[in-house]
């Protein structure tokens, strides 16, 4: 009854919203609807960040099982990663709970949260220039140990970035993993990001919870509306130019950042 009486349309909407954004752009939810939750509809911000972090973690299973079962997941990419991004995620909560519990830690998340969609829509927008200039610097082929510790390196940063703010996991991650391993196909290497993203979202957002920090019938209410937008926007994503989409969301996340980020 409570559920019922809970319910806001508004939420499911918006939940169908940056799924339909997610299914055409590929671009992580966290970016989405973590600010979208904080800026628009008041939750606080480790709320926010706690309830999005369940969201992603199950509107991303589904991907996982698909792209298991197309044999396009680098296991051994994504035990590295979840190697830095799991002490990483345990480290951060500590430290995060130890904050909530002596004063509100909402405007350092909500300054974070701002930072890291600044940088997400750095990563969109220079995807292409960021991976020319790795390639004159850091080569095509970096050495197996250098590019080990880089992946776990990596899997660290995403661990705090993604366990303070849910931003990060998708397109600065994806960025890095294009640059350590430009000679796997493009499809294992999203394949391994979405399977090293479940797990990673999935701790980070049960930490949350036993923190006291997600709210589940808004989470409920977001995916009501994001399984349907997901499968549409999928579905009008080869009809969609990127080229005007993206650069158009990119911009978007970037002014959404600042706001966050300067107050």
């Amino acid at each position: 009854m409570a559920l019922v009486e809970s319910f806001d349309l508004a939420h499911t909407v918006s939940g169908f919203g940056v799924g339909l954004l997610v299914g055409m752009t590929g671009v992580g939810g966290g970016s989405l609807m973590t600010p979208l939750l904080v800026l628009l509809f008041g939750v606080h911000p480790v709320t926010a960040v706690g309830t999005d972090l369940l969201f992603a973690a199950l509107t991303k299973s589904a991907g996982v099982v698909a792209h298991g079962m197309n044999r396009s997941v680098d296991w051994m990419v994504t035990a590295l990663l979840a190697a830095g991004s799991v002490p990483a995620t345990a480290l951060t909560l500590f430290v995060l709970s130890h904050m909530e519990a002596h004063g509100d830690a909402g405007r350092t998340v909500a300054v974070i949260l701002g930072w890291a969609l600044i940088v997400t829509s750095a990563s969109l927008l220079f995807r292409h220039q960021i991976l020319a200039w790795a390639q004159r610097h850091v080569g095509r082929d970096p050495k197996p140990a250098a590019r080990a510790v880089a992946t776990i390196v990596t899997g660290a940063v995403l661990g705090f970035f993604v366990s303070i703010s849910s931003v990060g996991a998708g397109a600065i991650g994806m960025t890095v993993l294009l640059i350590l391993y430009s000679h796997l196909p493009l499809a294992r290497l999203v394949g391994s990001d979405i399977a090293h993203a479940v797990p990673l979202t999935l701790i980070a957002g049960a930490g949350y919870w036993w923190i006291g920090s997600v709210d589940l019938p808004l989470l409920g209410q977001l995916l009501a509306g994001s399984v349907p937008g997901i499968l549409i926007g999928s579905f009008l994503a080869p009809r969609t130019s990127e080229s005007i989409l993206r650069p158009l969301l990119a911009t978007v996340l970037a002014l959404v950042g600042l706001k966050l980020a300067l107050g």
